[in-house]
């Protein structure tokens, strides 16, 4: 048979099938086989396994062809299924031709389908090539979905003459070829009657809707199961917190409100007595929450665990995380300023500037380095979030910069220092002297101060430089001497002053940069010139000092204060007071101590008698206030003794404590006045020598308000002097300045002092 004559077939596997093609004709001629409809296949193979019989019938006497209806086979032809065939890899030989009756097979299922799988026979032609099964399924469906039948009534298709033939059964579960061979049957067909026409049975749901519908029975399931399951998760964690939930490291998840409060206050509570790590820049140190003042919020901090999630996802994922929620803290700001102002103390640095320093006469830099100053404000809001987090709060710093730079530093020192440190700078003076500025004094002169370009600017003190080379050239010098008085023959006279021959030291250490700078000469003359004393000759005779315009005396003081009070006198007297200046006692005496020759004696301690060394100068101070009161002084400063002292004249008298309490006066006229002292062992004299211009009167005022002495009783020993006391009270004086060339009255000032009353002291 031709390749046109026979029937046209489709594949109903996939490509790479490898089912056999076979050959489907007609019993008395040839005649085109119509393609046959794809019917859908049951959903098991249990249930609509085709099952099909094959005989093995010896050699039978060949019969006459038996009628055929040729609309019945088309109408068979048209609803017939496919049978099903299992490839074989069997090789069948054949003698003769033999006629083989086809064998109609009634499969075992429920007869109410009507449904009748029929074996065609299959001669295998010479040259044709087997036909494939056909299937009119569409290609997509998988193979499983190609083994499903639907078996159509059955139908009688007559034979032809009798060839051989096999047939290739496949085990549609396991698709293992089961190999099996088969004679060829030819069975009689039964007479049938026409068949009526049919309707078209209604096509099977299609299997790839089949397909799902145990799966989706299981997801319903599941899906019945889960709704379940979130349900009662639900109700049993309804009105307690999320599971999960952590508050510092705290599992507070699936506990009542009550129980989550208590276990936090548990677990959280004592860490605020405990001391937290903290690190600030380059500094570790300890602060401990509560003294910081800083505290919990309980009612807060729990207000931030939410209400029960409703998305189950959230829900499923509980189980495998948690979610923290942080503490809210309180804070007394005070107490938290406090701790960071006190960590800041030990934390911050101040910055390294670069610099230049000398060292045992060598040069050497200081390399730059930043500082760090604690950012308290935002260190303290740092510590009140972080401080229950467990781990090390490290606490915000800012960088305190430099303005010198390491290469600004070593061209300092390259350029300057090295060079000014490389020997000794040597001023000769007179005679053959020098002076000597050694290479271990340099940075006495020497230092360097920021040029705000990152570089350093040097500084020369030429000051400390005169400070040291001036000592050893002083023998070299003729030192000025001023113009004084004697009082030969009672009258004062002028000692010529003497005009010095000193250094001019800023002329000589003016060239000191170059000298630092070189590494050749190094040495300088000292520059020496005249200088004037401060009181010439000429300005001596010209202050018209040449008579007593003041004078007071005081006695009546023992012998210690006489020693303190003589030793005074001898450093004031022959004291020179130019028109316009101010004498002042401390000043012109200096240090009254045992070192300059003072011995302990009586002062006025809190209102009680007392001793110390230097005791007795009061009386020295009031008797020259006198003096100056009389000679028309002006009074700057002076101060009365607490209680009236009977040997002075009412609230006309001071007192005087070295470096506290001292006597000052001004020179008001045009000439200048010179103090004289007269020393004794039993008084005190002062003249105010000048040009009279001016007459003075004192008035005394009555005494008033008296009041009574207190009694004081003291351990006996040196440092209880006995008092009979006296008592206190109030009085005036009035000073009246008057022209002494006219008598016309200059001025007139009333000057009241309160005495407090003596203490009665007694010793015991």
């Amino acid at each position: 048979m031709s390749d046109e004559e026979g029937p046209s077939v489709e594949k109903t596997n996939s490509e790479d099938s490898s089912l056999p093609e076979q050959e489907l004709e007609s019993v008395e001629e040839p005649q085109a086989v119509e393609e046959t409809e794809s019917v859908e296949e049951p959903k098991t193979p249990e249930d609509t396994e085709a099952v099909v019989e094959a005989e093995s019938v010896g050699p039978e006497p060949a019969e006459a062809p038996r009628p055929v209806d040729e609309d019945a086979i088309d109408s068979t032809e048209a609803t017939v299924d496919e049978a099903v065939i299992e490839p074989t890899d069997v090789e069948t030989t054949f003698d003769e031709p033999t006629i083989v009756e086809p064998t109609i097979v009634e499969p075992a299922i429920d007869e109410s389908a009507n449904e009748v799988t029929t074996v065609i026979p299959v001669v295998p032609a010479e040259d044709a090539p087997p036909t494939e099964v056909v299937d009119s399924a569409p290609a997509t469906e998988t193979i499983d979905e190609q083994t499903e039948q639907f078996e159509p009534p059955a139908v009688v298709v007559p034979p032809k003459p009798p060839r051989p033939e096999f047939v290739q059964q496949y085990d549609t579960q396991q698709f293992e070829p089961i190999q099996q061979q088969y004679e060829p049957v030819v069975r009689e067909p039964e007479a049938v009657a026409p068949p009526a026409p049919q309707q078209q049975p209604e096509a099977p749901a299609p299997a790839s809707s089949r397909k799902w519908v145990k799966p989706a029975i299981a997801l319903g399931a599941i899906f019945a199961v889960a709704v379940i399951a979130y349900g009662v998760d639900i109700f049993t964690s309804s009105g307690k917190t999320p599971r999960g939930t952590q508050v510092a490291g705290v599992d507070i998840g699936d506990l009542t409100p009550a129980d989550a409060e208590a276990t936090l206050r548990a677990e959280l509570g004592p860490r605020l007595v405990e001391p937290v790590a903290v690190h600030a820049g380059g500094v570790d140190s300890e602060i401990v929450p509560a003294s910081a003042g800083v505290d919990v919020d309980w009612s807060a901090t729990l207000s931030g665990v939410n209400a029960q999630p409703i998305n189950p996802i959230t829900r499923i994922t509980s189980f495998f995380g948690s979610r923290e929620v942080p503490v809210v803290s309180t804070v007394d700001q005070g107490a938290l300023d406090a701790s960071m102002s006190q960590l800041a103390a030990n934390s911050d640095r101040a910055p390294v500037e670069g610099a230049v320093v000398f060292e045992s006469g060598k040069a050497t830099g200081v390399s730059p380095a930043a500082g760090q100053a604690l950012e308290t404000q935002q260190a303290g809001a740092t510590f009140a979030a972080e401080w229950s987090d467990g781990g090390v709060v490290d606490l915000p710093v800012d960088e305190v910069p430099v303005t010198v730079t390491q290469a600004g530093v070593d061209r300092a020192l390259q350029e300057i220092a090295i060079p000014a440190a490389s020997g000794d700078v040597v001023v000769n003076g007179r005679d053959g002297k020098v002076a000597t500025l050694g290479v271990d004094q340099i940075g006495e002169v020497l230092t360097f101060t920021p040029d705000g370009s990152g570089g350093l600017t040097p500084q020369y003190n030429t000051d400390a430089a005169i400070k040291i080379l001036t000592p050893q050239l002083v023998s070299t010098e003729v030192q000025p001497k001023d113009a004084s008085f004697t009082f030969a023959g009672g009258k004062p006279s002028v000692v010529p002053g003497v005009v010095g021959d000193l250094i001019n030291w800023p002329d000589t250490v003016k060239e000191l940069p170059v000298l630092l700078g070189s590494t050749a000469s190094r040495a300088t003359p000292a520059v020496y010139g005249p200088v004037p004393p401060a009181l010439t000759t000429e300005a001596a005779d010209a202050l018209g000092i040449n008579e007593v315009i003041g004078e007071f005396t005081t006695g009546g003081f023992e012998y210690a204060s006489g020693v303190n009070i003589g030793l005074a006198a001898s450093e004031i007297d022959g004291a020179v007071i130019k028109p316009g200046d101010t004498f002042s006692l401390n000043e012109y005496t200096g240090p009254r101590g045992a070192a300059q020759g003072y011995v302990e004696s009586g002062i006025i301690n809190n209102g009680r008698p007392d001793k110390a060394v230097g005791g007795g100068i009061s009386q020295l101070a009031t008797t020259l206030y006198n003096a100056t009161y009389f000679a028309g002084m002006d009074d700057v400063a002076h101060t009365e003794h607490s209680y009236y002292i009977s040997r002075y004249p009412e609230a006309r008298e001071a007192t005087i404590f070295d470096g506290a309490i001292d006597l000052q006066f001004r020179n008001p006229a045009k000439t200048g006045v010179m103090i004289e002292t007269i020393a004794t062992s039993s008084n005190i004299t002062v003249r105010i020598w000048g040009t009279k211009t001016v007459d003075v009167a004192s008035t005394t005022g009555p005494r008033t308000s008296p009041t009574s002495p207190n009694t004081v009783t003291l351990p006996e020993g040196p440092g209880c002097v006995a008092s009979s006391g006296a008592p206190g009270f109030t009085v005036s004086d009035t000073r009246v300045i008057t022209d002494h060339a006219s008598g016309a009255e200059i001025s007139s000032n009333t000057r009241t002092v309160k005495y407090n009353p003596v203490p009665i002291v007694k010793c015991e």
